[in-house]
């Protein structure tokens, strides 16, 4: 990362990372196909809407992995083995730990978000998305420690350029993933029990494969069970970073629970007017959930070259190169928005084929389709936040990230859709626009913030560029 080509170091790194995260939706998009082709509505829809519920512990983890991929990035590109391998350790047993925590906390909390995102009383609901939904997210909560596990893991070994293994076992925990979702609901008529047994089990082979990894490599991230221990400025350091960006990602995913709310409770379009409240819930549930499941391969390509740039800047700043890291953001940002644009045009184009894939329902697809169609576009301003925040957290500052997202992902979303839903129209696109005016108004701050107030020269980690370039060079 801190020499040669930008644009081929970025693609390079950057691939694995995006069909590891191509595989890692397929986990959800494939327990949704499955039980999309049994007709079941309600299991659908419980299926496919409780990613912001998950995400609510997974993403706040998620941010603390970033940071100690962050702080391994940088120990590393200043070629400092001690630190790096205290960096390691303490980042795996702070996982372990809190691996015990989200366990409860996610099987405790489960009943209460749901009946918060579906306007249900959890004492008397028996039918309907509620019992598939609470169903399914006990099971996931219960072996939630995988994929913590093997996150904390592959975040690790990105952070030292290695993206290739954590792809390789994310490939095989899929493929374990895909046989099992048939065999428990084709032949063990298990539904959403079925599907969400097949993700902990696949999780956990990937967490497993991952651990082998640590354990027996003989690099500088070398896991060794009598070092495992708590360095407290690692600690720190990790936190300083990570916290901001898994409050960050944890408030983001809450707030989108009170958006599945809205769409839960939205109208139905006039060919269903004469349904049960009931059915209007799983047909707007369900057409979000097809919508959802498209629209979640768009982020992937942003994602993985997000989480490029913050090892890229990362190691770029552990040696004092600042210009490199500069002229990385831009490079990433074209990448970004060219992979997009040529991703927008089938879909548009192919929209009702998309959706019947996952729904053959009549109603279901044309609300997918509208949604699509709508929406698509403003994934450009996406790639804008996505990049930027890569970058700005490789260098070390999470807090102002943090701040803007949850500014605009929260806040300016949730005053639309209360201005929406309670002044102007409660239909399922009106709402479903929120998403993207929180897209729009984050990245306008963002570029705001990164061209007038952001100093990549204030996150160097060496204070003399050639010794730690002759150090990489050594190595």
């Amino acid at each position: 990362m801190t020499r040669g080509n930008i644009a081929g170091n970025l693609i390079r790194f950057s691939i694995p990372l995006l069909l590891g995260n191509l595989f890692q939706q397929l986990y959800n998009m494939v327990d949704t196909w499955v039980i999309g082709q049994t007709g079941d509505k309600a299991a659908y829809a419980a299926v496919g809407n409780v990613g912001s519920i998950t995400n609510i512990l997974i993403g706040f983890f998620m941010g603390l992995a970033t940071g100690a991929s962050v702080v391994i990035a940088q120990y590393f590109g200043s070629k400092d083995e001690k630190r790096v391998g205290r960096a390691v350790h303490t980042a795996l047993l702070l996982t372990l730990v809190l691996s015990v925590a989200f366990t409860a906390i996610g099987v405790t909390m489960t009943p209460y978000i749901l009946k918060l995102m579906l306007h249900v009383d959890i004492e008397t609901a028996d039918a309907g998305v509620f019992p598939a939904a609470r169903d399914y997210l006990t099971i996931y909560f219960s072996g939630i420690a995988a994929q913590m596990l093997y996150n904390m893991c592959s975040g690790i070994m990105r952070a030292v350029g290695d993206s290739d293994r954590p792809f390789a076992f994310l490939l095989v925990a899929t493929g374990i993933n895909i046989g099992l979702d048939f065999l428990f609901v084709y032949y063990g008529n298990m539904g959403v029990r079925g599907v969400a047994f097949a993700t902990v089990i696949s999780q956990t082979v990937s967490a497993l494969l991952s651990l082998s990894v640590l354990f027996r490599t003989d690099s500088w991230i070398r896991v060794r069970l009598k070092d495992l221990r708590f360095d407290p400025d690692c600690l720190k350091k990790v936190l300083k970073i990570g916290l901001p960006a898994g409050i960050q990602t944890a408030l983001t995913a809450f707030s989108n629970v009170f958006v599945q709310s809205y769409i839960s409770g939205t109208n139905g379009a006039p060919e269903i007017a004469s349904m049960t409240p009931a059915e209007i819930q799983e047909i707007n549930m369900s057409s979000w959930t097809t919508y959802s499941k498209i629209d979640a391969f768009f982020f992937l390509p942003m994602q993985s070259m997000s989480l490029a740039m913050t090892t890229f800047v990362g190691q770029n700043l552990g040696i004092n190169n600042v210009d490199r890291a500069k002229k990385g953001t831009r490079v990433a940002w074209l990448i970004c928005t060219a992979t997009v644009v040529t991703a927008m045009i089938p879909v548009l184009i192919f929209a009702p084929s998309l959706a019947r894939f996952f729904q053959k329902d009549g109603h279901i697809v044309s609300g997918a389709v509208m949604l699509l169609r709508c929406l698509t576009p403003f994934y450009l301003f996406s790639c804008v936040n996505q990049v930027l925040l890569g970058s700005i957290r490789g260098a070390g500052n999470s807090t102002t990230p943090m701040i803007i997202m949850l500014s605009n992902f929260v806040g300016m979303r949730q005053i639309y859709l209360y201005i929406m839903t309670n002044h102007i129209s409660n239909d399922l696109l009106p709402v479903g626009l929120g998403y993207p005016f929180g897209w729009f108004c984050c990245s306008v701050t963002m570029l705001v913030y990164y061209f007038f107030f952001f100093d990549f020269s204030k996150y160097r980690i060496t204070k003399d560029r050639d010794a730690g370039e002759k150090a990489v060079g050594r190595a």
